[in-house]
């Protein structure tokens, strides 16, 4: 991962920079700024390969950004571009169609070789991630790719599946950083590609290049839904009537359909629950190591501390109360 802050610049020279060889040099765009402004000016990104596409996130204070028909003729992309807004919104204009503002959380689609303004709404600036992909990197060609002029992600149905494979394919990159072995970063490498094409093949789905019924389409849905029903899983933990009917209803999917999405993965529907519940059971008592363990197991969904015991001992050949201890002799 390549990371970039303006702290490492003196304060005068900062937007200059940012402009010249961080906005022009890496990213293609002309980026513009009143004179007065730019003492205070911060920014910051980073930058990862993976899985065949560049994700990048970016921080910075209010500026406005432009991608004309020169910055593009300089450096063309031919890219299909996914950005998730994180900030508190941002605008979008000069490119064939109306002009459009994205709100926080939302989604929006492109292709890179369109001309385009930009701007935050906001005065916090800039917060978002965009993934890049090329179109060489992908199954699908299609002329009409080429003519994805900027454009809000609005299908209320698949909008939170491409949420879902974002969250994820950022915990795969920092996995990929603690990967142990060859055999481990394969794994992270393969996850990555698979959410990188989901990605890409949702933002085709909703632009109505790729049907849903294709080969294509499907396997796009499948890995976002298998990553939709992980983070339900996740945020649902404490809940006693967290089970696959519960699930499947908030994913919109039958319950024999979310057992055929688990089939494809490492670990069913139960082993997943079950490995999450523990996951979040360590942490808690790194993170509070006076709280009961009886406490803990409960508010991780534990039906019992029999259960917890059982179960933590059988996964990682010690009970609860050595892990702590262990932790404890580390501080």
């Amino acid at each position: 991962m390549y990371r970039w802050c303006t702290d490492e610049v003196e304060p005068h020279d900062r937007f200059d920079y940012w402009r010249e060889v961080r906005a022009k040099g890496l990213f293609g765009v002309t980026a513009e700024l009143e004179r007065e402004r730019r003492a205070d000016f911060f920014g910051e990104f980073s930058l990862r390969q993976l899985g065949g596409g560049s994700l990048v996130e970016l921080k910075a204070s209010h500026y406005t950004v432009e991608r004309s028909t020169t910055d593009i003729a300089r450096a063309p992309g031919d890219s299909i571009c996914v950005y998730q807004q994180l900030g508190s919104g941002g605008w979008f204009g000069g490119m064939r169609g109306s002009d459009f503002a994205i709100a926080n959380g939302g989604f929006a689609t492109s292709h890179t070789d369109l001309p385009y303004r930009t701007a935050p709404l906001g005065a916090g600036g800039f917060h978002l991630r965009i993934l890049k992909i090329p179109l060489s990197g992908l199954s699908v060609q299609d002329k009409r790719m080429r003519e994805l002029a900027p454009r809000t992600f609005d299908d209320p149905g698949l909008a939170p599946l491409l949420g879902a494979c974002f969250a994820d394919l950022g915990e795969a990159a920092a996995g990929d950083d603690g990967a142990a072995d060859a055999t481990s970063l394969g794994q992270a490498s393969l996850v990555q590609a698979s959410l990188v094409q989901a990605l890409a093949h949702l933002a085709l789905i909703e632009r109505g290049i790729l049907r849903p019924g294709s080969r294509l389409g499907q396997a796009a849905l499948r890995t976002a839904r298998l990553s939709q029903a992980r983070r339900l899983i996740g945020r649902h933990l404490q809940d006693p009537n967290l089970a696959p009917a519960m699930v499947a209803d908030l994913l919109g999917v039958s319950v024999r359909h979310l057992h055929m999405l688990f089939e494809s993965a490492a670990r069913s529907f139960s082993q997943t629950v079950t490995d999450e519940r523990l996951k979040q059971s360590r942490h808690l008592m790194r993170e509070a190591p006076d709280r009961l363990i009886a406490d803990i197991a409960t508010s991780c969904g534990f039906d019992s501390l029999a259960t917890y015991y059982r179960v933590f001992n059988a996964a990682y050949g010690m009970a609860p109360g050595d892990f702590r201890a262990r932790g404890q002799e580390g501080r």
